[in-house]
């Protein structure tokens, strides 16, 4: 069997990255190579590294190459309030704001029984375990406002009210620069819901 072409098959590969097409993967192969052996090097072990450094915080389940992981470590973040996501970008959107100033724990996705997940493929197990371990008082539900996310803050509040935990969930209505006449009834629903005095 004869060896594929080593550009088609860098594109077949760089195609398979979510959010490339094959035209834009073909644009990334040819890019790899004008820019020379060096760059292709370091990419290729930036990749490598990844696959071999990068593992999950043992308390709080990102993605780190130290365990536990820097926010887990840092002394000035509060123990006792923990923010639930369902991925790591949803932490990192959460940290851009420099609001936050407690601990994560990241479940690796949401509850949707129509795709097959449910509660044992997300690290919730581990959530209960770490709050057996290290108690809190407050649990910040910050799923996605959308189908999987409410099942699985709903999900979560049943498990985690009757161990006498506050869980709260975060604010979902209007965004900034939006028009009310545009957004949708459970958006405004939600807003209204939400209110709080000036």
């Amino acid at each position: 069997m004869a060896v594929a072409d080593p550009i088609a098959r860098l594109v077949k590969e760089l195609a398979k990255l979510p959010g490339i097409g094959e035209k834009t993967a073909q644009r990334l192969a040819f890019h790899i190579l004008k820019a020379g052996p060096g760059y292709a090097g370091d990419l290729a072990n930036a990749i490598a590294g990844v696959i071999r450094d990068v593992r999950l915080c043992s308390s709080c389940q990102t993605l780190t190459d130290q365990d536990p992981c820097g926010i887990c470590r840092d002394p000035e973040r509060d123990a006792r309030t923990i923010c639930v996501v369902e991925g790591v970008p949803d932490l990192l959107a959460i940290e851009r704001t420099h609001e936050y100033r407690g601990r994560y724990h990241v479940l690796h996705g949401a509850l949707s029984p129509l795709d097959g997940i449910g509660p044992s493929d997300l690290k919730i197990r581990e959530l209960l375990v770490r709050l057996e371990q290290s108690p809190a008082d407050e649990i910040v539900v910050a799923t996605n406002p959308d189908v999987e996310g409410e099942a699985t803050a709903l999900y979560l509040t049943k498990l985690l009210k009757p161990l006498g935990l506050k869980v709260t969930r975060i604010a979902q209505g209007v965004p900034m620069g939006g028009d009310l006449e545009y957004a949708d009834q459970v958006t405004l629903a939600r807003a209204l819901a939400g209110r709080r005095e000036l």
